[in-house]
């Protein structure tokens, strides 16, 4: 269920289990939902079925000590629904011998792409790497197998389970492939215990239920790059890929994709860099239609939910002089890592993490620095605080969004405190701000969410992923604040379905995004515009077009957001002209490719087939003169010998002709016998 974020994916779920039950279709369903949602999800399925027979886990349940006990309640208890987290399900196995079968079929598909390379005489992929991804595979098997961190009496298919339905089923994305694809951004070979995991159970769910009991539900199915929708296939459409010579992601990718390189603002957001990506993909109806005989898409488009309306404000900082000066220092730090500096002293990952952090406040790199009275935290303080003035009658609250600077208590500076310190300098009652962070149990986020839903606390700070999806506290949000760039579309998507969605009392609603110029806010725009492109093109109502390089509307407002944050208006005409001379380039060669093969045809081809149809042509004219001279004067007549014999029925005279031609050499001329007494 690709339904878009806020469409009631919970209430379809709970229903499809309780009406797949009460028609016979299964006996025992399992939700898989997001760890601290749990509980949530059963207050919503009893709401829904108030007499259903429920199990829900809880934190307690699945500590060493209760596990295999829960697990003995969830084999022998005639339940209506078992609820437990992403992270415990995991510790649920499959039986050794299941999981040995998985070994054995990894390593035959490594072997068969491995024969089909040599085949190929492919050579890019070399001896070196197929010995690295098999250790790679032996020792994700290895884990695999590891039951130290699973229950060992108890194995999944003890449990009784024949539908699994999976919430939030992004987040078992990351899953091995194999490819012989190497630096092109977009493919992500990482892959995660779970997401094996997952996949293997998925086979048994299809063994036992002949590819009838798995349900993913997701707002974003794809949330940053080509793999993901490769993924979801294998996960649930594994026999359709297998039947279409599919399984391996490079046939995949060789039938829908195309890399192309394009040059790139660097991370470091001082230059430029050519870059390798998938960014054309070919043959999109057939890639949707196969995606569709298991994905039901719902865009908001489609759907035309009662939701407000957002009004989006870019508001776009100037840089201090500290944060342009460490910009510099960033490009000089890139320059030695590619010149080959120790990884251990310093890399891109940390460039890129020191990036983003300056991009938000220059005090996360050194706490001593000033506070600049331009940042994006105090920019945002002012702007929330005038709202919270102007709404204090209705009592309407605010979500502010921060990833990377998170509440620790360890007396450093943090975004969280600093924004709280001066909320309550200008007034704001410390009982009306709320992090997130504080509420670290379901019951404290129930009350904490129930608070910002009734107006008692007005504003509430948060980050992606303890305050994303399944936060339900939209019934008077009247702004959300985007204070730093997350890395993928489908976050900021999660964020802004907190105040876009049904029940918000606010026809209106403001939507910030703050971003600094001349600083790594540009590239953090880019990324989110580049994983865009493919995304719109797959998640969409509309037709979908033979082949599509266009960037979804989502994208150009990313694109505005680049431009505004790199501080050069020129830089978004710059990105469409590289990508203008691109077409231009490759219909240049097409263009010169039609001639050639056009020249080529006129000197050689033609001349002979003209030849080989002229000779038709006179061999026809010369049996339709033959036909009319034997013509009987009888009309009904007719006689043919074929061999030795005489024929006077067509349908017998035809089967004989037939044999008789089947007897012949092949390109050897035979007499036949005669028609109508001529030869």
């Amino acid at each position: 269920m690709a339904h878009c974020v806020g469409a009631g994916k919970t209430y379809e779920m709970a229903a499809a289990a309780m009406e797949s039950k009460r028609l016979g279709l299964c006996r025992k369903s399992m939700f898989i939902v997001p760890n601290h949602l749990t509980e949530q999800w059963a207050t919503e399925f009893l709401r829904l079925y108030p007499g259903a027979n429920i199990l829900a886990a809880t934190k307690k349940d699945f500590e060493p000590a209760n596990r295999k006990r829960f697990c003995s309640w969830i084999a022998t208890g005639d339940f209506d629904a078992v609820i437990i987290g992403h992270s415990q399900f995991e510790k649920i196995p499959l039986s050794v011998e299941r999981q040995k079968r998985s070994l054995e079929a990894q390593i035959d598909e490594i072997q068969e792409q491995e024969a089909m390379m040599k085949r190929e005489r492919n050579q890019s992929f070399t001896v070196k790497q197929m010995v690295k991804a098999r250790k790679s595979l032996e020792a994700r098997l290895k884990k695999l197998n590891d039951q130290s961190r699973k229950d060992d009496v108890i194995t999944f298919e003890q449990l009784g389970v024949d539908r699994l339905f999976v919430d939030e089923s992004h987040n078992f994305k990351n899953l091995y492939l194999y490819t012989k694809m190497r630096n092109v951004a977009g493919i992500s070979q990482t892959e995660a215990q779970k997401s094996s995991d997952m996949l293997m159970k998925c086979r048994y769910m299809d063994e036992i239920t002949g590819g009838k009991g798995i349900t993913f539900a997701t707002g974003t199915p794809i949330s940053n790059s080509m793999t993901e929708l490769y993924t979801n296939m294998r996960y649930l459409q594994h026999d359709t890929l297998e039947r279409m010579g599919l399984g391996q992601f490079d046939q995949w990718a060789s039938n829908f994709g195309e890399t192309q390189t394009a040059i790139e603002l660097a991370p470091e957001g001082t230059g430029y860099r050519a870059k390798t990506r998938f960014s054309r993909f070919y043959n999109l109806p057939e890639l949707t239609s196969v995606f569709k005989e298991a994905a039901d898409i719902q865009t908001p488009d489609m759907l035309k939910l009662p939701v407000p309306d957002a009004d989006y404000e870019n508001v776009v900082l100037k840089p201090s002089a500290e944060q342009k000066e460490m910009v510099s220092s960033l490009a000089d730090r890139a320059e030695r890592v590619r010149g080959g500096i120790d990884p251990k002293i310093d890399n891109m990952l940390k460039i890129t993490n020191d990036g983003r952090k300056l991009a938000l406040d220059q005090r996360l790199i050194d706490d001593t620095l000033p506070d600049n009275e331009n940042s994006k935290v105090n920019v945002c303080v002012s702007k929330a605080f005038e709202i919270w003035e102007r709404t204090k009658d209705q009592s309407l609250t605010q979500v502010i969004f921060c990833d990377l600077s998170t509440p620790k208590g360890d007396g450093k500076f943090n975004v969280y405190d600093d924004l709280k310190e001066k909320f309550m300098q200008r007034g704001i009652p410390e009982k009306e701000i709320a992090f997130i962070h504080d509420a670290d149990t379901e019951k404290k986020k129930t009350e904490l969410f129930a608070k910002v839903r009734s107006g008692s606390v007005r504003i509430i700070i948060g980050s992606t992923a303890k305050m994303g999806a399944g936060t339900n506290i939209q019934d008077r949000l009247v702004a959300l604040h985007h204070l730093d760039v997350p890395w993928r579309p489908s976050d900021i998507e999660q964020q802004e379905g907190r105040i876009l969605r049904q029940g918000n009392q606010n026809q209106q609603v403001k939507i910030y995004r703050y971003v600094t110029e001349g600083t790594f806010d540009s590239y953090s725009w880019q990324v989110i515009e580049n994983k865009q492109k493919f995304i719109g093109q797959i998640m969409t109502s509309k037709s979908p077009v033979r082949s599509c390089e266009d960037i979804d509307e989502a994208a150009l407002s990313y694109a505005e957001v680049k431009a505004l944050a790199t501080g050069n208006p020129y830089i978004k005409e710059k990105m469409e002209l590289d990508v203008e001379v691109s077409k231009l380039k490759l219909l240049r060669a097409n263009h010169n490719s039609e001639i050639y093969h056009l020249e080529d045809n006129i000197s050689r081809k033609y001349p002979a087939k003209i030849a080989v149809c002229s000779e038709q042509i006179r061999n026809l004219k010369d049996d339709l003169s033959a036909l009319e001279a034997a013509k009987s004067p009888d009309p009904d007549g007719f006689q043919m010998q074929v061999g030795n014999l005489q024929y006077d029925n067509k349908k017998e005279a035809a089967e004989a002709l037939t044999a008789f031609s089947h007897s012949i050499p092949p390109y050897m001329p035979a007499t036949i016998g005669n028609y109508l007494g001529k030869r």
